[in-house]
């Protein structure tokens, strides 16, 4: 353990898939590292009142920006979910930790820890979901590459699917894990479980966290309450079931950018409607179509999203 890096973990008698499971990415997002705990040690003790019970694989839980939650602020000097970038990784392994940025030295620590579970686990396949929360309010939604069976995959968690905006935003840990680890196939989806300071956000991660293990044959889906189907289908009751990016606002801090109040996720907009404003003004929306992540935080890189919803597989890679 480097730091209290690492959640939790538990293994099953069983091989299986290996699940890393990322909470709190961002500092100002405990959601998801609170569902992570909690949902091992759910694990931990399910045998007790449930003897047939099995299993299989591993699954590792790992804080993401230490540094930032310890100031309970979404990053110390760069976003941590804008570094995933393998040129960035392959110069962070090659220099000493001293010589790194805050955030870098996040990913080192964090590279080191997955380097050796690897390693002593061996798995044949690896799943990695990171956990996040937004400053607006709304529907839960899943974030995956363009890739038809890892959609297929998202789409079973009972979430609205985002489809393109891995495109739109580089440096996320969904994208640089959606390539093999030490040649291990792996896949890769973020979940986000609703606004920061939602006491049911972390439910609504564990939700996920039990549905995704299903999938992964963690274990048999004849263990799991239909409660966590439940509360993620009331959530998402209404909403898109796929939806494609169709514009990315990005900012800096000189912009001076404000969110104009109310907005939420998945929210309808128009065009021409004001969304917003910074040192130049109105900032008007291009497109008819649903805001994603509107911006109501200091730190961020993009001031919203605008999807729009598909309706079939065809048109969503």
């Amino acid at each position: 353990m480097i730091n209290g890096r690492v959640i939790g973990s538990f293994e099953g008698k069983e091989k299986g898939t290996l699940l890393i499971a990322f909470g709190g990415m961002h500092g100002n997002e405990p959601a998801g590292y609170k569902a992570i705990d909690l949902m091992i040690k759910m694990i931990e003790v399910e045998p007790i009142t449930n003897p047939n019970f099995v299993f299989k694989g591993k699954i590792l839980g790992l804080h993401g920006n230490l540094k930032a939650k310890e100031k309970g602020v979404r990053f110390i000097k760069e976003d941590l979910n804008r570094c995933w970038r393998k040129e960035k990784i392959e110069k962070i392994n090659k220099l000493e930790f001293e010589k790194l940025d805050p955030e870098e030295q996040e990913i080192k620590e964090i590279m080191e820890i997955i380097y050796k579970e690897i390693r002593e686990y061996k798995p044949d396949n690896i799943f990695v979901i990171d956990l996040h929360t937004t400053s607006s309010k709304g529907g839960i939604f899943t974030i995956v590459p363009d890739n038809l069976c890892t959609v297929k995959k998202a789409i079973q968690l009972n979430a609205p699917v985002i489809l393109g905006l891995l495109n739109g935003v580089k440096g996320t840990s969904t994208e640089y894990f959606s390539d093999n680890i030490m040649g291990i196939p792996t896949t890769s989806l973020t979940f986000e479980s609703g606004n920061h300071n939602d006491v049911l956000s972390v439910n609504r991660a564990i939700a996920a966290l039990t549905n995704l293990m299903t999938i992964t044959g963690n274990f048999d889906k004849k263990h799991v309450e239909n409660r966590h189907d439940k509360l993620l289908k009331e959530f998402s009751k209404g909403l898109p079931k796929l939806s494609k990016l169709l514009y990315k606002h990005k900012i800096s801090e000189k912009d001076e950018f404000k969110m104009k109040p109310g907005y939420k996720n998945f929210q309808k907009i128009s065009k021409g409607e004001v969304l917003a404003e910074d040192r130049n003004g109105h900032i008007v929306s291009q497109y008819n179509g649903r805001i994603l992540m509107p911006l109501y935080q200091k730190q961020g890189e993009e001031g919203f999203f605008i999807i729009k919803e598909i309706k079939d597989f065809e048109d969503c890679c």
